[in-house]
């Protein structure tokens, strides 16, 4: 299903230019080298759209995408390390399996969106934004908030472990608000919890991160990903 979905996507998308691309899979490389062995045998792929929507999403299997949008949000690498670590998070959860185990298809909204089944359509834009944080097309499975603070969790170590800083985690949804005005979050987080309770849960886990951080960094991990 990842990769089907995944596949369409990048149908519907022209993808970014080479140097976001690089920047981003540094990133997400950085990351997946810290994985047990098992984990970094997945298929991981990332690939950068070219839209202005601040989204980013993963998909069983290992297949992550990342909009441009989001890299105005994610102004630093740690940032842009928290929203991959995020999407991995679902991934190692088995969080789009587990939703679809427990939950029929017809009360999940299971569709899939394509070109010719009305993507734009009223019902379709209902369907968007809720894999990881904001798939648009292929297979939707609209995560829980429980969903979305345990990936968040794991995201924030899988960051550290990397030798990212996850207090950057936090400015990145602090830059999330400013975006948004501090009012209510846009469509694709409509399923999510919201802006300030994110925050708060990074809080909770930001001791044992930082203990995760500075380990990394103290073992050599120093990533350094230009930004385009």
């Amino acid at each position: 299903m990842g990769r089907q979905a995944f596949t369409q996507y990048q149908q519907e998308l022209p993808t970014a230019s080479q140097a976001s691309q690089r920047y981003v899979q540094c990133i997400a490389d950085a990351i997946v080298a810290e994985l047990p062995a098992d984990q970094q045998q997945l298929d991981w792929q990332i690939r950068v759209f070219e839209s202005e929507q601040p989204n980013a999403f993963a998909l069983p299997g290992g297949y992550m995408g990342v909009n441009t949008g989001m890299l105005d949000i994610a102004t630093t690498q740690d940032q842009l390390a928290s929203v991959i670590g995020h999407e991995i998070g679902h991934v190692l959860a088995n969080h789009a399996n587990e939703r679809a185990s427990t939950e029929s298809a017809t009360s999940l909204g299971l569709s899939v969106l394509s070109s010719t089944s009305g993507m734009q359509s009223a019902g379709g834009q209902q369907l968007m934004g809720v894999l990881g944080m904001g798939a648009q097309y292929g297979i939707v499975l609209p995560f829980s908030r429980a969903h979305e603070s345990e990936a968040d969790v794991i995201g924030l170590d899988l960051m550290a472990q990397a030798g990212f800083n996850p207090r950057e985690s936090v400015t990145l949804w602090e830059n999330m608000q400013a975006a948004t005005g501090g009012g209510a979050p846009p469509e694709w987080m409509s399923t999510h919890p919201g802006q300030g309770q994110r925050i708060q849960g990074l809080q909770a886990n930001m001791d044992q991160a930082v203990a995760l951080y500075e380990q990394a960094r103290s073992n050599g991990r120093t990533p350094n990903c230009p930004r385009p």
